[in-house]
């Protein structure tokens, strides 16, 4: 290149940027003069921060994947949305293009084929860089395979991305405190990943500022996790924002590994339209002496721009902005209909398909049922992979419950993780997001706490409040249970709390024929799905668990969600009292026992739920009615739970049909599960408590 082209070449990238800066500040300025107006909902502003986000937004390319913050209404405009779009999630709009009016100003969901791809991320601070760093575990998994296969994995997920793409993770320097992000760090250092974690650090949080909180700052912070390369700049600067950026993008690109870059800006604005700077800011006067724009304008004067150019250009910019505004208060809120779609994406699997118990097929143990369910998704979709805590190949899962995948097929597909719970939930987004199928474990149910952040905030809510557009497609495996005196930190329920997570569905079978057709279907469902497999369930060792062990189906074999099985089903007869019990997991053990010792077989039905959502409430009633007595089995402690929930909806749809009072056992309202054996046995439920509680409705 020519000086006279890259003389021309810089004016027009200063001139770009100049119109994108100047767009920025011009819309801040107009939600201040319409505050009344426009701040019916909450939104913040990138004012003080335009030049770093727009040297960024104009580098990005439509391969590449980003993950802005609520700030950063400067780099969406610099990676191609107008005005109009953004007010119109401003004013939470029916058009809002990134979430039809469900969420926050700059809160973005992007999937268009001209622009980088935007997975939807909460406003959770800091919750995005685990999703935005499994984006790049996603390219670093694609780009271990043949061209051929990852073919085939965009041939079959509509997704695609190329040897170059980059992830960015967009922060403010006072998130970068949060636990997950150093989860995010430590993969990205260990794998090498492709991933710019952009750090914009204008020394505020809300009302706390870095001098309260924070020890060092983020590019000292990073300096820490070896393999991550950290640069600090002036982000006020174009020219030394550009070209850094240009030169970090251009390694990442070509040597794939990943940088920090932390980015010196003031905050020229509120926090948000809800917290006014005058509240509590003591640093004003000093912040404005840093404004950008300013800065900027003179670097165009300087370069041979005219005074009357650049003024046409801010003219320019606040018309625009002035005419988006009003475009978008004239267009329709979302109508109540527009609340009850898009909570998940639609699934294939809606029939029960396959042999569920082929001729001459050997029964196996349930554990090894979910094993040969992956083993035969994993020989046929290049796109599944497993990752977790030691389900890699010196022990295949401390159940062996991932038993010799790794050696089948690769330490890249199946892989130890580090102990962190919230990574291996919360990236599944960013797998899910370029077309591969993790399917994740958790060790232990009393394990998943540290990732209910992610599976709540980021996870569920992804395909609703993208509208439809990211949809996180992964299987969240949870051995649950009380088992050989697990103690209290291995043996927990908590079906109730996952439950309460709506955008999940919840599968929690009793023998593994369900759990290998339910692990199918999960797999083939575009929703996110989590399997609760109990501990005493998988190798059938408890007593009176050998139903739990079942002749294997076929590789074929599909069982949809929200099917429940009436496992022992009974005819009315008027002159005897019938029972219905309602149960899943353990609990149809306990219930099918009981029955067969009190020799009731004949007058109790029992339906095993197979999964908590969908719920098959219509075979619930169904059998309810019928027998006119109900019993609600659980392993959970019954106080507040899923079971006490279940009792009350049957109670109010079938209360003229019942004869009794819908009754609930489950283990004792203890805040833990004891060690000891003569404790844990006293807390859970038995079958001998169940016959006793059967006894009771049955004479009542």
């Amino acid at each position: 290149m020519s000086k006279n082209q890259a003389d021309s070449h810089f004016c027009r990238n200063l001139e770009k940027a100049y119109k994108n800066l100047t767009t920025a500040k011009a819309m801040a300025e107009l939600y201040e003069e319409n505050f009344k107006t426009v701040s019916k909902y909450v939104h913040a502003t990138s004012r003080g921060h335009e030049v770093i986000q727009t040297a960024l937004g104009m580098q990005l390319l439509p391969q590449d994947y980003a993950f802005p913050y609520y700030r950063d209404d400067a780099m969406l405009l610099a990676i191609g949305m107008k005005p109009y779009d953004l007010m119109l999630q401003l004013l939470a709009k029916k058009d809002d293009p990134f979430s039809g009016g469900r969420t926050y100003y700059s809160h973005p969901s992007l999937n268009d084929i001209d622009k980088p791809k935007i997975p939807h991320q909460s406003s959770a601070t800091g919750m995005q860089a685990i999703p935005a760093t499994g984006v790049a575990l996603g390219f670093h998994y694609r780009e271990s395979l043949t061209s051929k296969q990852r073919e085939a994995i965009d041939s079959s997920s509509n997704s695609s991305s190329s040897s170059d793409s980059i992830v960015v993770c967009s922060l403010g320097d006072a998130s970068v405190t949060e636990g997950e992000i150093a989860e995010a760090f430590q993969m990205a250092a260990l794998k090498q990943l492709p991933i710019l974690y952009l750090v914009q650090d204008n020394g505020w949080d809300i009302s706390a500022n870095a001098a309260e909180t924070r020890a060092q700052n983020a590019a000292e912070y990073a300096a820490g996790f070896h393999g991550i390369e950290a640069i600090s700049i002036d982000g006020t600067d174009f020219e030394e924002s550009y070209n850094t950026l240009n030169e970090v993008i251009e390694k990442i690109r070509t040597k794939r590994r990943p940088f920090l870059v932390h980015a010196k800006v003031p905050l020229l604005n509120h926090h948000t339209s809800g917290v006014r700077m005058e509240f509590y800011r003591d640093d004003l006067e000093e912040a404005r002496t840093r404004d950008p724009y300013p800065r900027m304008r003179q670097l165009l004067l300087d370069n041979g721009f005219s005074e009357q150019d650049v003024d046409g250009y801010d003219a320019f910019a606040k018309a625009e902005v002035a005419q988006a505004l009003q475009d978008a208060m004239n267009m329709p809120d979302p109508e109540p209909a527009d609340l009850f779609t898009h909570d998940f994406a639609p699934t294939p699997i809606t029939e029960e398909k396959g042999e569920r118990s082929p001729e001459g097929a050997e029964k196996v143990v349930m554990v090894d049922c979910a094993l040969f369910a992956i083993e035969e998704l994993m020989r046929k979709h290049p796109e599944c992979l497993l990752y977790g805590q030691d389900v890699g190949g010196r022990l295949g899962g401390v159940f062996r419950e991932a038993a010799t995948l790794a050696q089948k097929f690769g330490d890249n597909r199946v892989f130890n993780t580090p102990i962190q719970e919230a990574f291996i939930v919360g990236s599944t987004v960013g797998m899910s997001a370029v077309g591969l199928k993790p399917i994740v474990e958790v060790q232990f149910a009393d394990y998943i706490w540290p990732g209910l952040n992610q599976l709540f905030t980021e996870v569920s809510r992804s395909c609703y409040l993208s509208n439809g557009k990211w949809p996180v497609s992964m299987i969240l495996r949870v051995p649950i249970g009380a088992y050989g005196s697990g103690g209290p930190y291995h043996s927990s329920s908590m079906e109730s709390v996952v439950s309460n997570i709506r955008g999940l569905k919840i599968a929690y079978p009793s023998n593994g024929a369900d759990l290998k057709g339910l692990m199918k279907a999960a797999y083939y469902d575009p929703n996110p799905v989590v399997i609760f497999e109990h501990k005493g369930l998988y190798w059938s060792k408890v007593k009176g668990t050998k139903g739990a062990t079942s002749i294997e189906p076929s590789e074929d074999y599909v069982l949809p969600f929200g099917k429940a099985w009436v496992l022992q089903e009974i005819w009315k007869k008027e002159e005897e009292e019938t029972l219905s019990i309602i149960t899943y997991g353990m609990g149809v053990h306990w219930a099918m026992n009981a029955t067969e010792q009190l020799g009731v077989q004949d007058r109790v039905e029992v339906v095993d739920l197979r999964t908590l959502h969908p719920l098959d409430y219509e075979t619930v009633f169904t059998s309810v009615k019928k027998c006119g007595k109900c019993l609600v089995v659980t392993e959970e402690p019954s106080d507040n739970s899923f079971s006490r929930a279940l009792q009350g909806r049957i109670q109010e749809e079938c209360f003229k049909y019942i004869d009794a009072p819908v009754m609930v056992i489950g283990s004792e309202n203890m805040p833990a599960i004891p060690l000891n054996s003569v404790l844990e046995e006293t807390m859970i439920p038995t079958t001998e408590k169940v016959k006793v509680k059967i006894e009771e409705l049955l004479n009542y």
